[in-house]
């Protein structure tokens, strides 16, 4: 059998592609440019194949290049968790687990989640880190992290999802735009500009403009919010609305604020919750248990 590539050579590859750049590269690898550089031409030469066009100043990446790129992504991920799986003498719910999270979710769900995992699976060492949506898909595609938990529908990028539940979407509402012969309000009744909304890199935007069936852009304020807790400051302090998720108000973000919440004027509204994960895991079982925790943790339970 000829001689395989070693998984330091296929890092290197990994970080050359993330940061495009040698120089770069070899910092985040913690090596010098020629060690990886010199990696790279070993792993060309066992490969039997060329994975960068170079020239004095510039390279690319081949087809194949593209392609081995994805494929050692894939071959780090699963030998790391095979590691993970011997380290935890084959138990499913011990050893590290790197959960990410997106920001309209996390403030409200990491904390109980954190709290019954630990209770029910002592052994299992949590690593959370919050994000947005895209960032997060990136780190799992590069093998950072093992499983997400993102607002449904998004674009999963060959991922697979199992949707757990349901989040409704309430209407929040100053009290001096309430009409007394209108007790609910069609988003039409009111004032241009009056609705708030967070910027477009967190997809609840969508999600509640989606949900909601707010078509009447002349509505919606030019201000985008960097989080939930904007949202609720800027509505109140500009007697304004905003469309916020129940399980954030189930939280109390809107205790002692002079909103009011209520359903949607155009019916049920709502995002799923769904918890995302590499096709080519091998941790579906443990996945499928802290996905059963989430589920029991939200609004509306979906997860069978």
């Amino acid at each position: 059998m000829s001689k395989l590539p070693s998984l330091k050579n296929l890092t290197y590859l990994i970080a050359l592609h993330q940061h495009q750049n040698f120089n770069r590269a070899a910092q985040a690898s913690f090596v010098s440019q020629s060690t990886l550089s010199s990696g790279i031409q070993n792993l060309e030469e066992q490969l039997g194949c060329q994975l960068i066009e170079r020239d004095h100043k510039s390279f690319l990446f081949t087809a194949m290049g593209e392609e081995i790129v994805e494929r050692s992504r894939e071959i780090l991920a699963q030998t790391e968790e095979l590691v993970n799986y011997a380290q935890s003498q084959g138990n499913i719910m011990e050893g590290p687990l790197r959960i990410g999270c997106i920001p309209t979710i996390g403030p409200f769900l990491l904390g109980p989640l954190s709290c019954k995992l630990r209770s029910l699976y002592p052994k299992l060492e949590l690593n959370i880190r919050e994000d947005t949506t895209q960032q997060l898909l990136g780190l799992l595609r590069d093998g950072e992290l093992d499983m997400l938990i993102l607002a449904l529908p998004v674009d999963l990028q060959g991922n697979h999802q199992w949707v757990v539940g349901k989040d409704p979407f309430k209407f929040v509402v100053h009290p001096s735009l309430i009409d007394p012969e209108h007790p609910f309000p069609r988003y039409d009744m009111l004032p241009d500009r009056s609705i708030f909304l967070l910027e477009r890199e967190h997809c609840m935007s969508n999600h509640a403009v989606t949900a909601c069936r707010l078509g009447n852009t002349k509505k919606i304020n030019p201000f985008t919010a960097s989080s939930i807790h904007s949202l609720v400051q800027m509505a109140e302090a500009l007697e304004g609305a905003t469309f916020m998720p129940q399980m954030a108000i189930e939280q109390g973000i809107l205790d002692n604020r002079n909103l009011l919440s209520m359903d949607p004027t155009d019916g049920e509204a709502y995002r799923e919750i769904g918890v995302v994960f590499r096709p080519t895991t091998s941790r579906r079982q443990t996945f499928r248990k802290v996905a059963e925790v989430v589920a029991d943790l939200l609004p509306v339970r979906t997860l069978a």
